[in-house]
């Protein structure tokens, strides 16, 4: 069962980036998203980190961007709960 922050974050990757109706609904772990996205480049990265901040009610310091963050969902999930949860 998918909870709450995979949900949102599949949404904000869909409008953020454009996507096609679903194509984030078949998003694992292991998808590639930056440099396997051409959706996700790094003009686009910027607006998903604001969407993020925006729509998880969190906040993401400049220190915490890094590429692993960014280079599956799995991680950019996980980087995203764990920020929900001490937020």
């Amino acid at each position: 069962m998918q909870d709450d922050t995979d949900l949102l974050l599949r949404r904000i990757l869909t409008d953020v980036l454009g996507l096609k109706q679903g194509q984030a609904e078949t998003f694992d772990a292991d998808t590639g998203l930056f440099g396997h996205l051409p959706e996700l480049d790094s003009m686009a990265v910027a607006g998903l980190l604001t969407e993020l901040e925006d729509r998880l009610d969190i906040i993401i310091e400049d220190d915490e961007i890094d590429g692993e963050m960014l280079e599956t969902f799995g991680g950019l999930l996980e980087f995203a709960k764990a920020k929900r949860a001490t937020a």
